[in-house]
């Protein structure tokens, strides 16, 4: 039995000693491990002396073998954790009232307090109402604190009444540019010892994008709210021992192309070979030619090629970027010396890694291209853009016509959609007679954190704005431009450089710091416009330098929708149609009458490098960040609150939820649910997206009644992202996915079911409230794969709120399992090659399930039929460790975090 100290060792730095806790100390080879498995180790070794680190852990993670893959669970502690307003309110919701449940059972509610460093970086909120103005950034954030100013004000608490937690106010950039160019330590210092204790720095954000830190070095990736929460409070977030791919970069990008087309072909080659749930390391000599944000750029992609992470090593190009961001010389010297004694530093660190898998890709095959209409990895070279784009339109109304094809799309009413009936319309706007066609680029948005971390390809957006200027081109009528960095220090660059005012000619004016098309905040598109292909069915498109492009995602009237680098945002803003082949035709006439081709625009490397070289300097930095946390005058102007209990005011935003009602002290003993109802009986892939409320509500929902209730008025209904803080508003939204196919209620689409015994159909939400108003238990029964997608707490939470006691479902999505733990709903799993079919399950049955013990794995349900049959059969309980076991005899981990407070 070893213990911590035989761990330790020292590190001397310009003759101060630093401890920490060696690798090299376990009697393992260290070299074989990649740089994932090595921070992971290291935060095992340092947690080791906890209930939730078990020695064989250590042992199997060490001994790192990449024959198969493993079941074990490990115990991840991250540094630190980080929030965006969307998803960030709700969490500081239930530290709210997990204050008052401690005061309410006679313990000190200032107990309560992230014992992890916390930032809340406000920047998922602002919307492009205003654009192609001077004032658009003034104009877009005053609409902004007033649409959300009850949210905001909720936040302004939380910022004086927790400890370790800060919020940075609206208006100072996207989370994840924020956290890249300030926030992020690299290597954390714990100056609580006599020696202070040097550690990496990892963190979990509740934003999948989170990855992006991963281009800095930093481990970390999205989580959702419920392990946030755990995270912030001092829990483990649980994880199995990853597989690791490595991907071996070779060569240099060629002239004309940009890190978007990297990440572009990246994306494509990984999403293809598989490495959901993975985690993935890119390693090579093409490393050393890809700046920190070109490495960003990957690595904030992660979600989209579906790994856990896409993480780099720490190396010359990393120290490099540390000094341009301000980093203080002491912090940078330690990073290095801590990096170098842990094996952890440059490709020395990955030299002897073995992977689970490994690919390769050179840099030099590299091409300029976007991707769409509809996911990130379906990537088209741009000289077949134009060609892709109308085969796509044939296919569309191919399927239109013929809609009980696989691929068949359907209308929230079960039909088929009327797809592109006409090809152009006629409409005036600005006292012009003007033509809308069929491909028309109705958005043209420089935005998202992607990108715009990236001073080479905002320099190169920015030139061939200027290009255009000088030989008199201008941005197509009907195209909605935007532009929205995701840092203050994108404009001190350009303005140093002389070029913002090129884009704002073009009308690429500043609508704002924050993330906008690519979440859906791309605003309304004008309302002569809107009409138009609305009326008409037309097809138009979309053109943005983000990460994502789902259907649906960017907005309500565009169904083609194109990922591409922010200088092709502009090509196609000038060009207008995505039918326009760039490369071959012109984008326009020049004001003496000659066609203008992209190559006239584009600009040459060494005349971007020439420009970011003398722009982009330490100072920039220093001065944006030394105010980040100061809101200016609209937020200062928030009332003011000061006090340690939060006095919940009637808010429809924000309000107090039910998880600590009538709390007792002590956790009661686990009951078998007696008799239950199946509240949705759900087919394979149901998604968090199918479960947890997002997007816009409907008005012909319960959560539109109860809005309306309160008399918010349908144009002040916002999006459930918005209403997160609010209990009331979420429990009416969950399962109420337009898409979702519940087949307890066939024939039905959307949040509907059917009550039992009567048969009656009605809202998810409404049959949920009169089986508990019989006090009658609810399940839900799944097929596989349940709860894929990105990880949300509200997909437990809703649950949760509407009664369900328990899901029993063939195959679980990790996270979402443990998510539904965290709240204290059981999850069951079918016996291998059983489901629902195998006992003819139907719905329409009672089921009774007994009481669960510690270190059970299996339990009986058995199944009442209408005709009083008796069915039983075996389930798995999929609580998979003793921790987990804790939390759900707690009722949840919020609860097992109180009484441990207590």
């Amino acid at each position: 039995m070893t213990t911590l100290n035989q761990h330790l060792s020292t590190l001397t730095i310009k003759g101060k000693n630093y401890q920490y806790y060696a690798l090299s100390s376990l009697p393992a080879d260290m070299k074989r491990l990649p740089l994932t498995a090595k921070i992971l180790l290291e935060n095992l070794l340092r947690h080791s002396d906890k209930p939730y680190v078990q020695t064989e852990d250590i042992q199997i993670l060490a001994e790192w073998d990449t024959s198969s893959s493993t079941d074990t669970e490990i115990a991840f502690v991250p540094s630190r954790v980080i929030l965006q307003d969307f998803t960030g309110v709700p969490a500081v919701v239930d530290l709210a009232a997990m204050r008052d449940a401690m005061l309410d059972l006679g313990g000190d509610p200032n107990k309560i307090n992230p014992l992890k460093p916390v930032d809340l970086v406000i920047d998922h909120s602002i919307m492009v109402d205003e654009f192609a103005r001077e004032d658009s950034f003034e104009r877009n954030t005053k609409i902004e604190v007033e649409r959300n100013k009850e949210r905001y004000q909720f936040l302004k608490w939380g910022q004086s009444a927790f400890d370790n937690f800060k919020v940075v106010p609206p208006g100072k950039g996207i989370v994840h540019q924020v956290n890249l160019e300030y926030l992020a330590r690299v290597t954390f210092i714990d100056e609580q010892y006599d020696t202070p204790l040097l550690y990496p720095d990892t963190v979990v954000g509740t934003d999948s994008h989170t990855t992006m830190i991963n281009g800095l070095g930093v481990l970390g990736w999205g989580v959702g709210g419920i392990e946030a929460e755990a995270a912030m409070l001092g829990q483990p977030v649980t994880m199995l021992i990853p597989e690791v791919v490595g991907m071996e970069l070779k060569g240099k990008l060629p002239a004309g192309t940009t890190a978007t087309d990297l990440v572009l072909a990246v994306t494509q080659q990984l999403r293809a070979f598989g490495v959901v749930g993975k985690c993935v390391e890119f390693f090579g000599d093409g490393i050393k030619h890809l700046t920190v944000a070109d490495r960003a750029t990957l690595a904030n992609m992660s979600p989209e090629y579906g790994a856990t992470c896409g993480l780099f090593a720490i190396d010359e190009q990393t120290i490099k970027y540390l000094a341009l961001t301000g980093r203080s010389e002491k912090q940078i010297e330690l990073i290095e010396a801590y990096s170098k004694a842990q094996g952890m530093w440059g490709s020395e660190a990955q030299e002897h890694a073995e992977y689970h898998a490994t690919l390769a890709m050179d840099l030099a095959t590299v091409v300029p291209a976007i991707a769409g209409p509809k996911r990130p990895q379906d990537r088209i070279n741009l000289n077949q853009a134009a060609t892709s784009f109308s085969d796509w339109i044939t296919e569309q109304k191919e399927l239109a016509i013929a809609p009980d094809k696989e691929k068949g799309r359907f209308d929230s009413e079960g039909g088929a959609e009327n797809i592109g009936s006409k090809t152009s319309v006629s409409y005036r706007h600005n006292n012009q007679d003007l033509d809308l066609h069929e491909g028309s680029v109705v958005i043209a948005a420089i935005t998202s954190c992607t990108n715009t971390s990236n001073p080479s390809v905002l320099i190169a957006a920015a030139l061939l704005a200027q290009k255009a200027n000088e030989l008199g081109l201008t941005v197509k009528p009907w195209v909605k431009t935007s532009f929205a960095p995701g840092s203050q220090v994108v404009t001190e660059y350009l303005n140093e450089a002389g070029l913002s005012k090129e884009l704002d000619i073009l009308g690429f004016n500043l609508v704002g710091y924050g993330c906008t098309t690519c979440i859906g905040n791309s605003g309304p598109l004008p309302e002569v416009i809107s009409n138009a292909i609305k009326e008409n069915d037309l097809i138009v498109t979309s053109v943005l330098s983000g990460n994502r492009n789902f259907e649906g995602r960017i907005h309500s009237d565009v169904k083609a929708n194109y990922l591409a680098s922010p200088p092709l945002v502009v090509a196609y803003a000038l060009a207008g149609n995505m039918k326009i082949d760039i490369t071959k035709e012109p984008l326009g006439i020049s004001n003496t009458g000659t066609p203008v081709y992209l190559k006239d625009l584009w600009p040459s490397q060494n005349e971007i490098q020439e420009i970011v070289t003398r722009v982009v300097n330490k100072s920039m930095f220093s001065e944006k960040y030394g105010s980040v946390y100061d809101g200016g005058e609209i937020w200062e102007n928030l009332d003011p609150v000061d006090a340690d209990i939060y006095n919940w005011p009637n808010s429809t935003y924000v309000k107090k939820p039910t998880f600590f009602a009538d709390m007792p002290a002590q956790p009661e003993p686990i009951k078998a649910i007696k008799n239950a109802r199946c509240l949705l009986k759900l087919s394979d892939s149901v998604t968090t997206d199918h479960i947890s409320p997002a997007g816009s509500i409907g008005k012909e929902t319960p959560a539109a009644d109860y809005l309306r209730d309160n008399q918010v008025s349908l144009k002040d209904f916002n999006s459930y992202g918005s209403r997160r803080g609010n209990h009331e508003v979420m429990m009416r939204g969950t399962f109420a996915n337009v898409r979702l196919k519940n087949q307890l209620a066939p024939g039905t689409e959307g949040g509907f079911t059917r009550m039992q015994p009567s048969g009656k159909d009605m809202t998810v939400f409404e049959a949920a409230q009169q089986y508990i108003a019989k006090d009658i238990p609810t399940i839900v029964i799944a097929g596989k794969e349940y709860g894929t997608g990105s990880s949300r707490d509200w997909a437990a939470k809703g649950p949760l709120l509407l009664g369900v006691k328990a899901v029993i479902a063939e195959t679980y999505e990790r996270i979402h399992r443990s998510n539904l733990i965290g709240m204290g709903i059981l999850p069951l799993q079918f016996k291998q090659g059983e489901g629902a079919i195998t006992y003819s399950l139907e719905g329409t049955e009672q089921f009774s399930i007994q009481a669960v013990e510690a270190g059970q794995k299996q339990v009986t349900v058995e199944v009442e039929k209408p005709n009083g049959e008796i069915v039983s059969f075996q389930t798995d309980i999929r609580i998979d460790t003793p921790n987990e076991f804790e939390y759900f005899r707690h009722g949840g981990i919020l609860q097992y975090v109180i009484r441990t407070l207590l």
